[in-house]
């Protein structure tokens, strides 16, 4: 498989823990996903993760809007995970063996979008080294700082910080004291990509905008440096290596390379709607 990076962003990511690429996903792909968002939206599959500062009830005033996880539900996010060019970035940034962990999507809707806390992945799977593991996170829209874009703290990954439950999410865990004035704003355009060190820190901030926002994850990491808080009740899908099925063990089905057909059924299917 080809290398997709370049040499100044693989050391970027090497150095500051995470890196950025503009013109990641086409137009065509990035409207594929968006019609799978609102097929989730539509299907009653988004869930408000947001509460109103005690953990647990629901608030009605802030949404952070979560679909966790992606595969089970839709066969394109499934084959995303194996798609070139993602595929040959990770293994790039992690080394082989490549395994998936976990999809996602939080959708700040407009006026009311909550953030999501200031954390590091690895406090929720505490794995031996941080930077064999990588957060993958597509903006599905234009993300910018007015609409509350990801943000990072360079070079953070280095140190495990103390994390608590989180009291403005009903599962989320945070950092309680940051240095804000060193974050970094990701500002991307709709299929730009942060790819991002498990110790990273890292926050979204809240949309206040006219327009909604969604964010795209995905999670991977080496196989060879895992521990058993890994796998937790996940599917793992080995994406390289010598367990590499291509989807045939985890579900049932080939899925590797299926990427481009699956892109062509959902904006067929979408076709058909708009013209009926």
């Amino acid at each position: 498989m080809p290398a997709s990076l370049d040499l100044a962003t693989t050391t970027h990511f090497a150095e500051q823990g995470y890196c950025t690429v503009r013109e990641f996903f086409t137009p065509r792909e990035i409207q594929g996903m968006r019609c799978e968002l609102e097929r989730f939206q539509a299907e009653g599959l988004v869930r408000n993760v947001a509460t109103s500062g005690d953990g647990a009830t629901q608030a009605m005033d802030a949404f952070n809007l979560q679909i966790c996880p992606l595969s089970n539900c839709s066969t394109l996010f499934r084959a995303l995970k194996w798609h070139d060019r993602v595929l040959g970035s990770v293994r790039q940034l992690v080394g082989d063996p490549v395994v998936f962990r976990l999809d996602q999507i939080f959708l700040k809707p407009a006026f009311h979008g909550a953030g999501t806390s200031w954390h590091q992945d690895n406090a929720y799977w505490h794995q031996p080294n941080p930077e064999r593991g990588v957060g993958m996170w597509v903006a599905l829209h234009d993300a910018s700082r007015t609409n509350g874009t990801m943000h990072v703290i360079p070079r953070s990954h280095r140190t495990l910080e103390p994390h608590v439950r989180d009291p403005g999410s009903d599962h989320h865990i945070h950092v309680q004291s940051v240095a804000e004035e060193q974050a970094v704003p990701i500002e991307l355009p709709a299929g730009g990509v942060l790819f991002f060190n498990w110790g990273i820190l890292h926050c979204t901030k809240a949309n206040r905008t006219a327009h909604a926002r969604a964010g795209l994850a995905l999670h991977f990491r080496n196989g060879d440096y895992v521990n058993e808080d890994f796998y937790g009740d996940a599917t793992i899908v080995p994406l390289t290596g010598p367990l590499a099925s291509g989807g045939m063990v985890e579900y049932g089905v080939p899925v590797a390379g299926t990427w481009p057909a699956e892109l062509e059924r959902v904006l067929a299917s979408r076709s058909r709607v708009a013209v009926g």
